[in-house]
């Protein structure tokens, strides 16, 4: 009887091959209790904000939490202030149960808040790519990873807010798609992180004349050609140099969300994919796998559970809550 249930177990892993669980996630503004000069105000430890060690401690543990839920192989983290923030979360998570042994920071530029990565995965290597040398454009992680002799490669993105203009975000989708042209427009190469633009953000933005000083072109949509592909990923063939956006997999409309901004649901985080990974050799990404992950703790009524803080002066943490982001999850196979 054992002898059947092995060989089942190889047949089931050589027809469907091992399961790749990838996930980014915003945790909104993780500082440490260092001071380095580059906080936020409210974030600056010790004063009258309340950013101390209780609270410090509960953002890690909720934080935490989140991240054990979702179990992923790879999370991709945005604003992340530094390495001990990074490297508290991971102690936090090694805690609880979960252990990633590896863990990147793009850290090179002194931005007030910076990509991170946690994997289970060993990195073949990671380099940071700076989109230009202003502190008002953080820096892109990428990291190589090899799974069964074939490589992938992340690039982490957390792309200029809303506080700034589209053409700040175009900037950021040049040099990532400059990147992806010279790693080669044929490779598995997966586009991740907080983009700060809706998966059809060249219909949202139109007609906000501050956003929209490009004549209607988006950086997610056109110049990383997103905009060409809106059906299912079955049958789906991607033109070199072009991503696919998974949002487009998710057949529920609804669903497709990761933030709720005066009560209207916008898909901020996205997962990016070249043709590579649509292919049907290698390394694939698993259809219909696309999805927010949306527990009811991660929501307060019909806003999400962002981690509070009172706006009165001074700001001042309560203690409470999570992000406001909801991570976004797919699965690959290979």
């Amino acid at each position: 009887m054992r002898i059947i249930f092995l060989l089942l177990f190889l047949n089931n892993i050589i027809l469907f091959g091992e399961t790749l669980k990838i996930a980014t996630y915003n945790v909104e503004n993780l500082f440490d209790l260092e001071k380095s000069g580059y906080e936020y105000k409210e974030y600056i430890p010790y004063t009258k904000a309340n950013w101390n060690e209780r609270t410090y401690n509960i953002k890690l543990k909720n934080i935490a939490k989140v991240i054990k839920d979702i179990d992923a192989d790879i999370i991709a983290l945005q604003e992340i202030e530094s390495l001990k923030a990074l490297k508290d979360l991971r102690f936090t998570l090694k805690r609880i149960g979960l252990y990633y042994p590896y863990y990147k920071i793009a850290n090179l530029k002194n931005t007030t808040v910076k990509v991170a990565l946690l994997s289970k995965i060993p990195f073949v290597y990671t380099t940071e790519i700076a989109v230009t040398s202003s502190y008002k454009y953080r820096n892109i992680l990428e990291a190589k990873f090899k799974l069964h002799n074939k490589a992938l490669y992340l690039l982490v993105n957390h792309w200029k807010s809303k506080a700034g203009p589209e053409s700040m975000r175009i900037i950021s989708a040049k040099k990532l798609q400059k990147r992806v042209q010279e790693l080669g427009t044929n490779k598995n190469i997966i586009a991740l992180g907080d983009f700060n633009s809706d998966y059809e953000e060249y219909i949202k933005f139109k007609r906000k004349r501050k956003l929209n000083n490009t004549d209607g072109i988006t950086g997610i949509n056109h110049i990383l050609g997103t905009i060409n592909y809106k059906n299912n990923s079955k049958n789906t063939t991607i033109n070199r140099g072009d991503f696919y956006n998974l949002w487009y997999d998710e057949q529920n409309n609804t669903k497709r969300f990761s933030y709720i901004y005066r009560g209207k649901k916008e898909a901020m985080d996205s997962i990016l994919i070249t043709n590579a990974l649509l292919d049907g050799q290698g390394i694939e990404y698993k259809t219909d796998s696309i999805h927010a992950f949306s527990p009811s703790y991660l929501f307060r009524k019909k806003s999400l559970n962002r981690w509070y803080i009172k706006w009165t002066k001074p700001r001042r943490h309560y203690g409470k809550g999570y992000s406001d982001h909801l991570p976004v999850i797919a699965e690959f196979t290979y």
